[in-house]
C-alpha cells in the first residue's frame, strides 16, 4: 500500500474562502480546517495562511483524529473575512500492489470489531458507530447488502457500492445544504460530494464495517486523455474503509474511483461537522455570502 519511491507527484493546492457579511460583525471566534493532512501517501511540501482581517488571536492543535485545526478570533468589526492557503504537496502512488479479491470476507471484519468482555478494543472502532450527519438506517444496511453478498472481499464489495452509488445518485448542487442528513440524501439520491461520501460511509457503518469522511481537493489539470473529475473546483470529499490487512481504502463515489494521485487529502473525520472548513460564533453580521476558489495544479 505505500507508494513507490521515484513516482510521486507535485501538486500545487490554492483555497480562497470569503465570507461577505450584511452588517458589520462586531466579534468572531472560529475553528478553520485550511492544513492539508501529512500521512504516509502524502507530504506537505510547503504551506502558508493568511487570515484577513488579521485575528487578534490565532493557535492551532491537532484534534482527535490528526487534524491541525487553527482556532483564531477577531476583535474588530469586520464586513468581510477571508483565509487563503497555499500548500505544495507530494503524492505516492497508494494502490500498486492492491488486490480486492485477496482482501478478507466482510463479515469477518466485522465480527472482529464487535464488543467483547476482555477483548481487544480497535481503534477503528470509532468509525463504525452513527455520528452527528449519518444515523445507521435500515435502508442503508438493505441498500448496502446488495454489494456485501455472504464471503463477499471487503473492498470488493466496497468498490460494488461505491459503483452503484455513483450510478444511482443524481450530483445536484443545489439539492442539499452543509447539513443535510444522510439519509435525507439517500431518500432523495440526490446531491454533492458531501452526500454521496456520508451515504456511502452510512451503509458501510450498518454493516458493522469502519468508514470515515475524508475532506480534500481534487486535481484541476487531468492527464492528457483523462477525463476533468466532478466537484474539482472546490473542496471535495471521499470516503475511507478500513481493511485489516491494507489499512484505509480511499474511494471516491462521486467520481467512481479509487482516491489516488489526483486525490489531495486536508481532512478526516467522522462525518462532514468534524472537518468543516469553517465553524464557530460571530456577533453581528446578518446575512452573508460566501465565494471559493480552488485551484489543483501538477508542478
Amino acid at each position: 500500500m505505500k507508494g513507490v519511491k521515484g513516482e510521486g507527484t507535485l501538486l500545487s493546492v490554492s483555497h480562497r474562502t470569503t465570507y461577505h457579511y450584511s452588517t458589520l460583525v462586531e466579534t468572531a471566534q472560529h475553528l478553520a480546517t485550511i492544513r492539508p493532512l501529512a500521512c504516509a501517501w502524502q507530504r506537505v511540501v510547503a504551506h502558508t495562511e493568511r487570515i484577513e482581517p488579521a485575528p487578534s488571536y490565532l493557535h492551532s492543535r491537532i484534534d482527535a483524529y490528526g487534524n491541525d485545526v487553527l482556532y483564531f478570533a477577531l476583535d474588530a468589526p469586520h464586513e468581510r473575512l477571508q483565509m487563503i492557503s497555499e500548500t505544495t504537496v507530494e503524492l505516492a502512488p497508494r494502490w500498486t500492489h492492491l488486490d480486492p479479491d485477496a482482501t478478507p470476507a466482510w463479515e469477518a471484519v466485522a465480527d472482529s470489531l464487535r464488543f467483547r468482555a476482555g477483548g481487544v478494543c480497535h481503534p477503528q472502532v470509532e468509525f463504525c458507530f452513527a455520528s452527528p450527519n449519518i444515523a445507521l438506517r435500515p435502508s442503508l444496511r438493505d441498500y448496502a447488502l446488495r454489494s456485501f453478498k455472504p464471503g463477499t472481499p471487503i473492498v470488493t464489495g466496497a468498490i460494488d457500492l461505491m459503483h452503484r452509488i455513483h450510478a444511482d445518485f443524481d450530483y445536484g448542487p443545489s439539492a442539499t445544504m452543509f447539513d443535510t442528513p444522510a439519509e435525507r440524501a439517500f431518500d432523495m439520491k440526490s446531491g454533492v460530494c458531501q452526500d454521496f461520501a456520508q451515504v456511502m460511509i452510512g451503509c458501510l457503518r450498518a454493516l458493522g464495517l469502519p468508514a470515515r469522511y475524508v475532506s480534500g481537493y481534487l486535481r484541476n489539470d487531468p492527464p492528457p486523455g483523462q477525463p476533468r473529475l466532478i466537484g474539482a473546483d472546490a473542496s471535495h470529499a471521499w470516503v475511507s474503509v478500513h481493511c485489516p490487512e491494507s489499512g484505509w481504502i480511499d474511494l471516491d463515489p462521486t467520481n467512481d474511483v479509487l482516491a489516488d494521485m489526483d486525490h489531495v487529502t486536508l481532512a478526516i473525520g467522522r462525518d462532514y461537522s468534524d472537518v468543516s472548513l469553517l465553524r464557530g460564533m460571530i456577533l453581528g453580521g446578518g446575512a452573508h455570502r460566501v465565494e471559493v476558489a480552488v485551484s489543483v495544479l501538477a508542478l
